[in-house]
């Protein structure tokens, strides 16, 4: 073996080890944002939260995650994306040892918040970091099919762990166990995650723009939380929703006239990307209603012990698991990526069907299984594509923010499902409750009306992929077939590879057409290739 061939091999091995690394925190998040709701009941007990206090023990966390996913994405594009992987995922363990050490309420919700921002700090560049390690639409999908499964399966893992932690030791543990984790986390990837290259003259940071954008999202996000104690038309809803928008307004118009901008408004001509960052927000509304309102009927009104309702989900969590382990990706590769994504969504509308005719009898098999079990199927058939067609033409300048983004389109969407569908279900609750029906039948009632919605939620959510998202555009093929050697100039490839803008698939197949007898690197102000680029072969 050559040394360049062990070089490219150790290569190899690197990436999908870095992969790993930020799946790893990926599924650290994913597993926070439900493993807290488990534990809650024994926090309110324990530190004297008032029913509405409690709350914010998860709203605190919600808030800086959601605020911070767009300008965290952004700055990683100027300052490094290894570089704000690693710090968020200090930030984001040194708080949740402070989680688990909390004395009082308000300790513990200013350490939530500011896990909430190194939970941003990772999220806004792990998508972006995936898409740069694999340029290659293969193994681009096998990568995504990964991320796909730490993403969606880790929220039931998280309803699991939080049940059989609190239950087995306290809930102190359900933050003391992010430390062993992230500390190995972050060891290894400080070692194996590549230093991306960053633009020689860093560029002046838009602070304007930074704190306008911020404040918006920070605001939604609050009128978002607030609506399920006051309701949408309340003042306070209404009162920071329009505050929030006419922030965003004035962002857009300070964008629009900045020399160095903190989102490019060039990101928002991308169709992909904003098209497929609204149906993931569709289709997470009735995801997460699953999670939210499924939980409570099988706790409540099937009396399910905490364990118990985090083990119904597995056959949800195994499905996803299973498409994973590179199924969705070769039925992508047979038959593209939006049928498969289209698939997918009709499968979640269909458990979401079969959730619409729960009862107070109703047993687990073999409706909730058959339920639980279509949508992971689809979940794990339309999340990859979607992401696919969604990262497709970002330019490689702008990846960290269009990770940013489409994290942000998860996270705000789905809480604004959540809510919505909350509202709508206890809304209904409340009416049956008044017309004399018992509590068992009214809770079930609600729900009922809430996974209906979701899945028109999700029905909308294919009528936006047909019409506006269209299937990745080939690769830009610039190899020669043995048979028919052409010389490429060099001009156009260099000016090609000094485009910041030059979509990151496009970068990779130009590195392959300089074709000697070595081995060459892609040089770029915002990415530097992982590993040799191999020739091709003959």
């Amino acid at each position: 073996m050559t040394v360049s061939q062990l070089d490219a091999r150790l290569g190899e091995r690197r990436r999908w080890l870095t992969l790993a690394i930020v799946c790893l925190a990926q599924l650290m998040i994913t597993l926070d944002t439900t493993i807290v709701n488990v534990a809650l009941p024994a926090i309110q007990r324990n530190l004297g939260f008032s029913q509405g206090n409690l709350t914010w023990v998860v709203n605190a966390f919600l808030i800086t995650f959601g605020s911070l996913l767009l300008l965290a994405g952004r700055l990683s594009d100027l300052l490094g994306r290894r570089r704000m992987f690693l710090l968020g995922l200090a930030v984001f363990t040194a708080a949740s040892a402070l989680c688990g050490l909390a004395p009082d309420q308000g300790f513990l919700i200013a350490a939530r918040a500011l896990q909430g921002v190194g939970a941003a700090m990772q999220a806004s560049v792990i998508l972006a970091i995936i898409v740069t390690e694999f340029p290659q639409p293969d193994e681009r999908a096998r990568a995504m099919s990964a991320y796909v499964f730490t993403a969606v399966a880790g929220g039931s893992l998280g309803l699991l762990a939080g049940g059989l932690l609190t239950q087995a030791l306290s809930w102190h543990w359900i933050f003391f166990v992010n430390l062993p984790i992230g500390g190995a986390t972050a060891a290894l990837g400080r070692i194996l995650i590549p230093v991306d290259a960053v633009p020689e003259r860093r560029q002046p940071v838009d602070y304007l723009g930074s704190l306008l954008v911020t404040s918006s999202l920070m605001l939604t996000v609050y009128a978002i939380v607030q609506s399920s104690a006051h309701g949408w038309g309340s003042v306070q809803v209404l009162g920071f929703g329009s505050l929030a928008a006419v922030l965003m307004a004035a962002f857009l118009t300070v964008e629009a006239r900045v020399a160095h901008p903190i989102m490019p408004l060039r990101i928002l001509r991308l169709r992909g990307l904003v098209g497929g960052s609204i149906v993931r927000g569709l289709l997470v509304t009735g995801m997460y209603s699953t999670f939210f309102l499924g939980t409570i009927y099988l706790e409540h009104v099937l009396h399910y012990s905490a364990v118990q309702a985090g083990a119904s989900y597995l056959p949800w969590t195994l499905t996803v698991a299973a498409l994973s382990m590179g199924v969705t990706a070769r039925l992508v590769k047979r038959f593209g990526a939006m049928p498969v994504l289209v698939a997918g969504m009709f499968f979640v509308i269909a458990g979401l069907a079969l959730l619409t005719g729960i009862s107070p009898e109703t047993r687990y098999f073999p409706r909730l299984l058959i339920a639980f079990l279509l949508i992971g199927l689809g979940v794990g058939s339309a999340f990859m594509p979607l992401m696919s067609v969604a990262m497709a033409d970002v330019p490689a300048a702008d990846a960290g923010l269009g990770s940013g983004i489409t994290t942000l389109s998860q996270q705000v969407g789905g809480a604004i499902g959540l809510a919505a569908l909350g509202t709508i279900a206890t809304s209904h609750t409340r009416a049956l409750l008044a017309e004399h029906s018992t509590a068992a039948n009214a809770l079930v009632g609600g729900d009922h009306v809430a996974f209906a919605v979701g899945a028109l939620a999700a029905l909308a959510g294919i009528v936006i992929a047909l019409t506006t998202l269209r299937k990745p555009k080939p690769r830009v093929e610039l190899e020669a077939s043995p048979a028919r050697v052409v010389k490429l100039d060099a001009a156009p490839v260099a000016a090609s590879i000094s485009d910041p803008h030059t979509p990151v698939r496009v970068l990779a197949r130009i590195g392959r057409t300089r074709g000697d007898s070595h081995h060459h690197s892609i040089s770029h102000p915002a990415i530097r290739a992982p590993h040799p680029v191999r020739e091709p072969q003959e």
